[in-house]
């Protein structure tokens, strides 16, 4: 993307801008339907430019005929054999270009100028009309459309949802009666303006703003394709070796990153990249980089007040560091903290993005079960949430966003109980049958208050599980780990091929019996059932088939009780199917099955 700075004259920045944005769009619709939908089929999109006159025409062609001025808007059109040159209803996303959205943003909110929503809102309701209109086979949404709204450094999206069977023609102007429709039977939603393009012109893919344009190109292309064939966690567990290969290729030495989340390069015979550096590097290089050590401390500012927490242990559930800490004021206590750092600074460290959407992910979970009062002993309970306050003074521009530093806008979660895992147990030799049995109840119990509120786990394994002993007089265990947790059917579970579900493998989301069926395996793999080595998930789901078939893991828990053999009969009854877990049933068996002490007579309550 050029600069004004270095445009000869004004016709040929705009050119400029045009062919880039163009090749932005392709970039982004090409990327994602390579690496979400097939990497064999032909991309079935096309990214084209509109003119005034609502036809479209590529950006070169209007610049070698002299029409550039005439140009207003570009966008991603499903192919059509018959129709070559574009129709409205063809049009997958718009991307309407203007020479300053980020300079007429409004101060308040950091949204586009009304003349640049009013344009946009334009060709959305344009767009939504014609796919009404339509007689074409396409499955595009006739109630929902993304317009991006771009210049030479900025960017944000608009996006226009609602019914159009209540647009009305009944007046004498048209343009009322959209108006009309717009205000009683649409949602609008305008993101922030934030910056795309770095200072060389180049699309900064980890910026927010470039990552919002992603984002709702993602979803356009759901619209039409269908939900992708690749989940964001199967790509996610290749990136790593793909980076570390990619360093390797590009001989870049040192693969650690300095303190402002840049790479030192090193001498190399290959043809050099462009690398970014940018000037105040050199201040921040010169600082020690914040460590997160026993002993140190960390503050977390959470709404207006600033709390201190002294780690006291750093631990790992296998994926992710997390950390039990202190409170400064109260030594005393032991809490969990888990950090997930800013996604601002991780255009080279996916593992870190992983942390951050978990940490995000979980916080979220918590404060809805905290907003609608689900509360039990079972469940981990948000203690604070916030973001990190770094040393050194915060030059957070006023605009929003982060700072240089690459601690600054790291998110911090804090919950309670804190516990030893059940992996941790089982290695020590202290997971014993009676563990096991209130192992199933407590966790059965935390599945079922969380599915009041249509939560699901959906990553059940021993290093989820803790049993909290301290100043209690009868231990339990928590249920952790809620950065996977599904709220709607299109959320996608984390995968794991010993511990998840059979539909879960095979059809990449969850049922009823999901949770139920992790915890089954959790149960089994921890009382001493043989571990498969599993490297696919084809061979996961033969393992499954074997196990439940041969009834190998009912016998195997059967050596703990007579009511887990049970269970796991009533969860294999259940796999796969849309029948909803009966919680209540199970929780009274189990409870009948728990040595707790003695407290004293019951009194019987029974007719």
């Amino acid at each position: 993307m050029p600069s004004a700075v270095y445009a000869s004259s004004s016709g040929a920045l705009e050119a400029a801008n045009f062919l880039a944005i163009e090749d932005f769009l392709h970039a982004s619709v090409k990327g994602l339907w390579e690496a979400f939908w097939s990497q064999d089929e032909p991309m079935p999109f096309y990214v084209t430019s509109v003119y005034d006159n609502l036809k479209f025409h590529q950006a070169e062609k209007a610049i070698a005929n002299k029409k550039l001025g005439d140009l207003c808007a570009s966008g991603i059109l499903l192919k059509n054999p018959r129709h070559p040159h574009g129709k409205w209803d063809d049009i997958l996303q718009l991307a309407v270009v203007k020479p300053s959205i980020g300079n007429l943003q409004e101060k308040s909110d950091h949204k586009p100028s009304l003349s640049v929503i009013g344009e946009a809102l334009f060709y959305a309701v344009r767009i939504l009309l014609s796919r009404s209109l339509s007689s074409s086979n396409t499955s595009l949404s006739v109630n929902s459309v993304f317009v991006l709204l771009v210049d030479s450094q900025y960017g944000g999206v608009l996006k226009v949802e609602g019914d159009l069977t209540k647009l009305e023609f009944g007046g004498s102007n048209v343009y009322e009666c959209a108006v009309e429709w717009l205000k009683n039977y649409s949602q609008i939603a305008v993101s922030p303006i934030d910056r795309i393009w770095n200072d060389l012109g180049n699309a900064n893919w980890g910026d927010i703003g470039a990552l919002q344009l992603l984002f709702a190109t993602f979803h356009s292309l759901i619209q039409i394709a269908g939900l992708p064939n690749n989940s964001i966690e199967d790509l996610a567990a290749d990136h790593s070796s793909r980076l570390q290969l990619r360093r390797a290729e590009r001989q870049l030495g040192d693969t650690r990153i300095n303190g402002n989340g840049l790479f030192k390069l090193q001498q190399r015979s290959i043809s050099p990249e462009i690398v970014e550096v940018q000037e105040e590097s050199r201040n921040v290089e010169s600082e020690k980089p914040m460590k997160l050590e026993v002993g140190s401390a960390l503050w977390l500012e959470e709404s207006d007040r600033q709390k201190g927490y002294q780690i006291n242990e750093i631990l790992s559930d296998e994926e992710t560091p997390y950390y039990v800490v202190s409170p400064v004021e109260d030594q005393g206590k032991t809490l969990f903290l888990y950090v997930g750092s800013h996604p601002s600074h991780l255009e080279s460290a996916w593992e870190d993005m992983k942390l951050w959407y978990q940490v995000q992910r979980q916080t979220k979970i918590l404060n809805i079960m905290k907003q609608k009062g689900l509360s039990s002993k079972y469940l981990p309970h948000l203690s604070a949430s916030g973001r990190m306050v770094h040393p050194g003074e915060c030059q957070r521009p006023t605009s929003g966003g982060n700072c240089s530093h690459p601690w600054c806008g790291t998110l911090i979660l804090v919950t309670s109980p804190v516990g030893k895992t059940v992996a941790d147990m089982v290695r020590d030799g202290q997971f014993g049958p009676d563990e096991a049995i209130r192992c199933c109840h407590d966790c059965l119990s935390a599945l079922s208050t969380a599915a009041a509120a249509g939560i699901r786990h959906g990553d059940i394994r021993p290093e989820n599980v803790i049993y909290v002993t301290a100043g209690l007089r009868q231990p339990h265990f928590v249920l952790l780990g809620w950065g996977h947790a599904i709220l709607e059917d299109r959320d996608r579970p984390a995968m794991n091929l010993h511990f998840s579900s059979t539909y879960a493998l095979q059809e990449g989301k969850l049922c009823s019996a999901s949770d139920a069926e992790s915890l089954v395996y959790l149960l089994y793999f921890s009382f001493g059932g043989d571990l498969p080595e599993l490297d696919s998930i084809e061979g996961a789901l033969q393992w499954r088939e074997a196990s439940w078939s041969k009834r190998l893991i009912q016998q195997k828990l059967g050596d703990i009780s007579a009511v887990v053999k049970a269970f796991a009969d009533y969860v294999d009854s259940l796999c796969g199917t849309p029948y909803p877990m009966d919680y209540e049933i199970w929780l009274k068996r189990l409870k009948r099955h728990i040595h707790e002490e003695d407290h004293g007579k019951d009194i019987g309550t029974s007719g």
